[in-house]
């Protein structure tokens, strides 16, 4: 199956940036949308930022909108998010998602996702 492999959260204060990185394991993607979700304790995940790969369409949920950046490396397999201006309500444990088929923001439409990595932004 399908491995993604995370990395790049840690702490952060509010207005600083940081970037995480999605790596598929065994060759390129094989979804058709590879989305960043984000889950804080006793919270479901929320969608944050997708993209459609085959076309680079990318999709942002509301609060992130001109503050997050979802991008993609080809020759890198990779997928980012770039987080710029962070919040403490950006403050969450991210993963990354595929998804074999037609565009959605529902978490359990995602067959594959990452281990996440836990993002921290303080005041």
């Amino acid at each position: 199956q399908v491995q993604l492999v995370e990395s790049g959260g840690g702490s952060a204060q509010a207005g600083d940036s940081l970037r995480l990185s999605c790596v598929a394991s065994g060759g390129q993607f094989s979804t058709d949308i590879v989305a960043w979700f984000r889950q804080a304790p006793g919270q479901e995940r929320e969608f944050v930022a997708g993209i459609l790969w085959s076309d680079n369409i990318q999709s942002y949920e509301e609060s992130v909108k001109g503050r997050f950046t979802i991008s993609r490396d080809n020759a890198k397999n990779t997928v980012y998010l770039q987080m710029d201006n962070l919040t403490p309500t950006d403050t969450g444990v991210y993963y990354c998602a595929g998804r074999l088929g037609t565009w959605s923001r529902r978490s359990d439409w995602y067959q594959y996702w990452g281990q996440g990595t836990q993002v921290t932004v303080s005041s």
